[in-house]
């Protein structure tokens, strides 16, 4: 069986998480992933804790789960050989996934247009804060950003939190994580209209844009009924939220009065489907100080366990609010196969999430470490690019390559 991807080559002018994240979905779908470095430092999360350590050998754990299975290029492309090197790899790809500064490669004359230029088939996906395609350019688009500034500035972070604190973020990496997701959905349209019409194109992922579709109800919210969203307080829905359990949280969603009822007959109070204060989520929302004590009254007597299977079975979908460890302990997590072991010859093995989704004719993941930095220098420069050895060798002698260990 072969994977979706297989025969296509990706380039990656990558760093932190976005870019990464990106071209790990489509490595893990079969694309040939070349991820290009600095040389001497790399990627700057190879140097971001924790890391895992052994025999005098160090690797940061973030680096590790979202490089798996790709190839690392040390190029330096403020030389212009690098720049050489990267026209000449840019001919020979199908996509190149870019996250680096706004402008960047643009300046260096190695940008989108002129790549494009030289190969019209090529598929360029850049990820930034704000936006890069020309036509649709606003007055953020050259600013840098970082996830928590995409969640602030769509309205995200304005909802997370309580009423009576500052607003919050919500998980570290969310903004980046799902821009991945977009740009790696972005890239597998244009590859197939590529097939139609034989041309490539720009996919241009922003930030910004993706937290705010991500935020959709927020929009509607406003947009119908005028309600701006406040922290810690539900005005159309109730209950919702993390409820205390004899042993922890438990997470509970009712988005309707059918699941209203089933919940109040679980927790033994059936007159509530009929009481004017909890008739509908609006009432409910009004009067959570009254009902939300009814809850958690029934629950002080319940194991997380245990409630879960009352509510679940009465068709009141919930679940445990679960730590790292609960994940890995959890035997749904382990019937899916949702963490991977992946083995690096160095460190050892460690578990990292399996990208989805999961396919009946694919057949599972790869499980390739990250590479070393510049690990596959030499394979691309001689392999793809048709370098000489004495070539690779006076390039790297020159700093305009490094050569890593394999």
């Amino acid at each position: 069986m072969q994977r979706p991807l297989e025969g296509i080559r990706v380039t990656g002018l990558e760093q932190y998480m976005a870019g990464p994240y990106c071209t790990l979905l489509l490595a893990d779908a079969g694309a040939e992933v070349i991820k290009i470095e600095r040389p001497g430092t790399g990627d700057p999360r190879r140097a971001m804790p924790p890391f895992a350590e052994k025999d005098g050998k160090r690797k940061a754990a973030g680096f590790m789960g979202y490089n798996r299975n790709k190839k690392s290029l040390a190029l330096n492309l403020r030389e212009e050989r690098g720049q050489e090197i990267f026209r000449q790899l840019a001919q020979a790809s199908d996509v190149v996934v870019e996250n680096l500064r706004p402008g960047s490669m643009s300046r260096m004359g190695v940008g989108q247009k002129e790549m494009r230029a030289f190969n019209p088939k090529l598929v360029w996906a850049i990820i930034s804060g704000f936006g890069r395609m020309e036509s649709r350019k606003g007055p953020y688009s050259d600013r840098p950003a970082f996830d928590i500034v995409a969640e602030a500035m769509s309205g995200i972070m304005h909802q997370v939190g309580f009423a009576d604190k500052p607003p919050s973020w919500t998980i570290y990496g969310l903004a980046d994580i799902y821009s991945g997701q977009v740009a790696a959905y972005g890239i597998m349209q244009a590859l197939f209209m590529r097939e139609r019409t034989g041309e490539g194109q720009l996919v241009d992922c922003s930030m910004f844009d993706n937290m705010l579709s991500l935020n959709e109800a927020m929009a509607a919210v406003y947009s119908v009924a005028g309600q701006i969203s406040e922290r810690g307080k539900l005005s159309n829905v109730w209950p919702r939220g993390a409820f205390q359990a004899k042993d922890g949280y438990i997470a509970l969603n009712v988005p309707d009065n059918i699941i209203w009822g089933r919940l109040a007959k679980a927790v033994g109070r059936e007159d509530l489907i009929e009481d004017e204060r909890a008739s509908t989520g609006p009432a409910r929302s009004e009067n959570a100080e009254y009902l939300q004590p009814i809850i958690e009254q029934w629950l002080a007597s319940q194991t997380r366990e245990e409630a879960v299977k009352t509510l679940n079975d009465t068709g009141v979908p919930c679940g445990p609010v679960n730590t790292a460890e609960d994940v890995f302990n959890d035997p749904h997590v382990k019937a899916r196969g949702n963490i991977l072991q992946i083995t690096d010859p160095e460190v050892g093995s460690f578990g990292f999430m399996r990208t989805p989704p999961y396919m009946s004719s694919m057949p599972d993941l790869p499980v390739e470490p990250a590479p070393n930095l510049g690990q596959h220098t030499r394979d691309v420069l001689e392999s793809i690019l048709g370098y000489d050895g004495k070539d690779v060798d006076r390039l790297a002698a020159d700093g305009v390559v490094q050569l890593g260990e394999t």
